[in-house]
């Protein structure tokens, strides 16, 4: 990664995900919010049902594009994250994001981290 992609993803929050349908085969693209915990990057959204959810379940590989200080466009893999591991690091992006109104809920929120394809 250069340093200005690396820049972003310690700055940016916004991004653009283009998953592949699990019904289709097409591309979806969408725009998301990122995290980072610990060092590590996620995606997660509002209690309930998402469609980027379900692709990203069926077709694990997508790009993550940035978009707000840098532009590029990342190979990753999503890796769902459940349990007890999945608690903690909803607790703090709900932590970090208080201010919006947000509310994320373990049992119902999708959560992936986020994998640089040359990680995973």
């Amino acid at each position: 990664m250069t340093s200005t992609t690396e820049q972003a993803l310690a700055t940016d929050r916004i991004i653009d995900i283009t998953t592949i349908g699990r019904r289709t085969g097409e591309p979806r693209r969408i725009e998301i919010w990122f995290h980072r915990v610990d060092g590590r990057y996620y995606i997660t959204g509002t209690p309930g049902a998402r469609s980027w959810y379900a692709n990203l379940l069926a077709n694990p590989d997508f790009t993550f594009h940035l978009k707000q200080s840098a532009e590029a466009d990342l190979a990753a893999r999503a890796v769902p994250v459940e349990g007890a591991e999945k608690e903690r690091i909803l607790a703090a992006i709900t932590e970090s994001i208080d201010d919006t109104g947000v509310r994320l809920d373990a049992g119902t929120s999708p959560l992936v981290e986020v994998v640089w394809s040359e990680e995973a």
